[in-house]
């Protein structure tokens, strides 16, 4: 999906997403699943990548998907509102909503409609990412602990109320540009957030820990927050194993 949405391919006819790359999407992620457990109730024409030719029944929180007929023309519509939301999220940064806002209402519609028999939340969150990418904007991952949250929200959307779902999308584009992003930026001694140089080895609790007793080199700026740098947390992994090995 990154490599599609950074160096698209013949599916890809310049604009911001097409309806391909949608049902492309959802092939590649589903295709895995299906052959180890396709729908039961899945006909020949609703595999990876086809869109579904059964109705869905109502959610639990009460919104109901449209009529399996009518999907391929609300999808078309679909990729056409994206395209054009994103002409203006990508020119200036306006929108009727503020850009997660904005997002979190084209992600809602997407999981309204409700395209495929099966794996519409992980197709609509890649898709997401997908248009993401391509605007200039870090990707978006909702974890397995954040599951109650997201759906909840989902359904706040359902009536109009973007502001929750927004919300968590603001929030995971933030922790993935600290995780990811910041510190490939970053030159190895250049001073960024301790939420950017977390690592398998050390939680932000641990850094902070470390920071505060002085064992990691770091200062704490005028907003609170605590900055150090990748060769610094180098220094203080191999400072901690010296400890140990001398402990031992």
């Amino acid at each position: 999906m990154y490599r599609q949405a950074l160096e698209p391919d013949s599916w890809h006819d310049g604009r911001l997403l097409t309806i391909s790359e949608v049902r492309r999407i959802h092939h590649t992620a589903m295709t895995p699943v299906w052959d180890v457990a396709p729908h039961k109730d899945a006909t020949d024409r609703e595999g990876p990548g086809c869109f579904r030719e059964h109705d869905i029944q109502p959610f639990s929180g009460g919104m109901t998907p449209p009529a399996w007929p009518l999907v391929p023309v609300l999808m078309q519509q679909w990729v056409d509102a994206v395209c054009l939301a994103g002409r203006g999220i990508g020119a200036n940064g306006q929108a009727d909503l503020p850009l997660t806002e904005e997002l979190a209402r084209l992600h809602n519609e997407f999981e309204r409609v409700h395209p495929f028999l099966d794996g519409n939340g992980r197709t609509g969150r890649l898709v997401l990412n997908l248009v993401l990418v391509r605007l200039g904007y870090p990707p978006v991952v909702i974890f397995k602990r954040q599951r109650d949250a997201y759906l909840t929200a989902l359904q706040r959307a359902d009536s109009g109320d973007y502001g929750a779902l927004g919300e968590l999308i603001a929030r995971a584009m933030y922790d993935n540009l600290n995780r990811f992003i910041v510190p490939n930026m970053a030159g190895p001694a250049r001073l960024v957030p301790l939420a950017a140089l977390v690592t398998e080895d050390f939680t932000l609790a641990a850094l902070r820990q470390a920071a505060r007793r002085g064992r990691l080199d770091a200062v704490q700026g005028p907003d609170g927050v605590w900055r150090s740098s990748r060769k610094a947390v180098a220094a203080y992994q191999d400072n901690k194993h010296k400890r140990r090995r001398s402990a031992g």
